[in-house]
C-alpha cells in the first residue's frame, strides 16, 4: 500500500471521526435527527429524547445530524397591538416576555426555531391582552391593580406557551397609549374640558371672594361702629370726670381758677400773627390786665 492510499484512508477516518461526535455546550441543548426526523439518543446509560447535559457526544456519521437550542432565558417583544378596553377606547399596547426552552423536542416539532415561536407568542399575546385589557378601563392600568392584570396575562400566556415546549417566566406591559391619530383630538377635548373646569373654578372663586369681602366689610362696619360708640362712652365718662374734677378744683379756689381760665382765653384770642384787640379798658375781659386780683 503506497503512501497516497494511506493518506486517503487516514483522511476518510478523520472525516468519519469528525462526523461521529459533537459537543453540547453549557448554554445549549440539542436533539438528534436521523434522516430529518427526531430520534432517541443514548446519552451514557440512558436514552433521552433531547440532550441537556453538556459534554462530548457521539452519533452515527452521515445518517444523524444535530440541531442545537439555547438553554438560557430568552427575550420576546410582541409587536404593537391595538386593543379595546372596557370603555371601548382603542389602546396601543406593547409587551414583552422572558421564556426558556424546556423541551427542545416539542419545540422543534411544533415551531422548529426561534422565529417560529416568536410568531406563536405574538398571537398568544394578542389573544391574552384582548381578554385581560378588554375587561378593564384604561385607568386601571395606571393603578396598583395593574399587577393583577399582569399576573392574569402571564398565567394565560404561560399555559398556552407550554404546548410549544417553553416556559414563560415573566410578562410585562411596556406601555399602553392611545393611538397617535386620536391623541390630537383627545388632547383638544381634554384641553376644552380643563378650560371649562377652570372657568367654573374661577367663577366660584369670584363668588366666594364677593361673599368674603361683603362679610368683611359688614364686620368692619360693625367693629368701627362699636368702637365709636365705646369711644364716645369713654369720652363722655372722661368729660364727666374732668368736669367733676374742674368743679371740685374750682370750688376750692374760685379766684385762682377765674384767673387761670382768663389766661387761657388770652392765649387763644391773641395769636402770633395778630395781637390786636379793640375793647374797652374797663371790659370784663380785660380785668386781669389792670390787677392780678381782677379788681
Amino acid at each position: 500500500m503506497n503512501k497516497k492510499m494511506i493518506i486517503i484512508i487516514l483522511a476518510i477516518l478523520v472525516f468519519l471521526g469528525l462526523n461521529s461526535f459533537f459537543i453540547v455546550e453549557q448554554t445549549r441543548q440539542a436533539i438528534v435527527l436521523e434522516f430529518g426526523k427526531p430520534v432517541e439518543f443514548k446519552d451514557g446509560e440512558k436514552k433521552v429524547s433531547f440532550i441537556n447535559e453538556p459534554g462530548l457526544k457521539f452519533k452515527k456519521p452521515f445518517i444523524q445530524n444535530v440541531v442545537y437550542f439555547d438553554s438560557r432565558i430568552l427575550n420576546f417583544e410582541a409587536t404593537d397591538k391595538e386593543i379595546l378596553d372596557l370603555e371601548k377606547k382603542t389602546l396601543t399596547v406593547n409587551a414583552f416576555a422572558k421564556y426558556k426552552i424546556i423541551n427542545p423536542l416539542t419545540f422543534y416539532e411544533k415551531v422548529t426555531n426561534q422565529r417560529g415561536i416568536n410568531n406563536k407568542l405574538d398571537k398568544i399575546f394578542e389573544a391574552s391582552l384582548r381578554d385581560a385589557i378588554g375587561a378593564i378601563p384604561l385607568k386601571t392600568l395606571l393603578t396598583d391593580a395593574r399587577k393583577e392584570v399582569m399576573e392574569k396575562i402571564k398565567t394565560d400566556v404561560s399555559n398556552k406557551a407550554r404546548d410549544f415546549g417553553i416556559e414563560v417566566f415573566d410578562v410585562r406591559i411596556v406601555r399602553a397609549d392611545l393611538p397617535k391619530e386620536n391623541s390630537s383630538a383627545i388632547f383638544k377635548r381634554m384641553f376644552t374640558d380643563r378650560n371649562k373646569e377652570a372657568r367654573e373654578y374661577r367663577a366660584q372663586g369670584k363668588e366666594q371672594a364677593k361673599i368674603i369681602i361683603s362679610t368683611a366689610d359688614k364686620e368692619a362696619t360693625i367693629i368701627i361702629a362699636n368702637a365709636e360708640r365705646d369711644s364716645q362712652i369713654i369720652r363722655g365718662q372722661g368729660d364727666a370726670v374732668a368736669t367733676k374734677t374742674f368743679a371740685q378744683a374750682f370750688g376750692r379756689d374760685p379766684e385762682f381758677y377765674n384767673f387761670y381760665r382768663s389766661m387761657q382765653a388770652y392765649r387763644v384770642s391773641m395769636t402770633k400773627s395778630d395781637t390786636r384787640m379793640v375793647l374797652s379798658p374797663k371790659s370784663e375781659f380785660m380785668k386781669y390786665f389792670s390787677s392780678v386780683n381782677g379788681r
